[in-house]
């Protein structure tokens, strides 16, 4: 497989309670990590959409997937979210 770049699909912000120092703030929640192929050369680091066919236009890109052997190609914190249909098309 050619290089994929993971990104993350986003649950709309929501508000919350973090500290007393601050009343309310922005927190974004991980609905999905996805892959989407990488463009090298191109203005944007991914094509238009994931591997499994998802728009990309409102995900935001994270770091490189690990290239260390038997790693995931996801961070390992968000294993729980991983699209099914991506990590499927990795496997592959």
């Amino acid at each position: 497989m050619s290089e994929i770049v993971v990104v993350y699909e986003l649950d709309k912000s929501v508000a919350t309670h973090s500290s007393p120092d601050t009343p309310s703030g922005e927190e974004r929640h991980i609905r999905k990590v996805h892959a989407a192929p990488a463009t090298p050369g191109a203005p944007t680091p991914t094509g238009p959409r994931t591997l499994c066919g998802r728009d990309i236009f409102a995900m935001e890109t994270a770091r490189k997937p690990s290239e260390r052997p038997g790693a995931p190609w996801y961070p390992v914190e968000y294993a729980s979210v991983v699209c099914p249909d991506c990590d499927a098309v990795i496997e592959t």
